[in-house]
């Protein structure tokens, strides 16, 4: 009896920690495929932004440049962006465009290496012919 009563609960905990957790992600990814409006913006679950444009039954068509439309199944979008994540998402491109400037001053106040200067320098013991390939 003292069994049955622990694979019960074990059942029970199992259901609560893994089926029903799932099933209310299903459910508010199948809410989200069922509100998608033209002009929402969305990203894919591959990973590209874009404008919705024209919503059908199963297909959606999205602006992911102007003038630049593609159509994909409903089932690709992953999230329809909010203001607040696009402007976080503009403020994280900028930092990464920070980051990369001064390296590139720092690659060119360098002095080349040695190899870099033979590379440079014509080599003036072999023939034209050699020199070329």
């Amino acid at each position: 009896m003292g069994a049955l009563i622990i694979i019960v609960v074990l059942l029970v905990l199992m259901w609560l920690l893994l089926i029903r957790p799932q099933r209310r992600k299903q459910q508010e990814q199948q809410d989200l495929l069922m509100n998608l409006q033209v002009g929402d913006e969305i990203v894919t679950a591959g990973g590209i932004y874009g404008t919705i444009v024209e919503v059908e039954d199963t297909d959606v068509s999205v602006e992911i440049a102007p003038g630049t439309n593609v159509r994909m199944a409903k089932r690709a979008v992953a999230a329809i962006l909010t203001e607040d994540e696009e402007e976080e998402e503009e403020e994280y491109e900028e930092d990464e465009d920070d980051e990369d400037a001064p390296e590139a001053e720092a690659d060119e106040n360098e002095e080349p290496t040695a190899e870099e200067e033979e590379s440079k320098e014509p080599e003036l013991d072999r023939p034209a012919a050699e020199q070329r390939g």
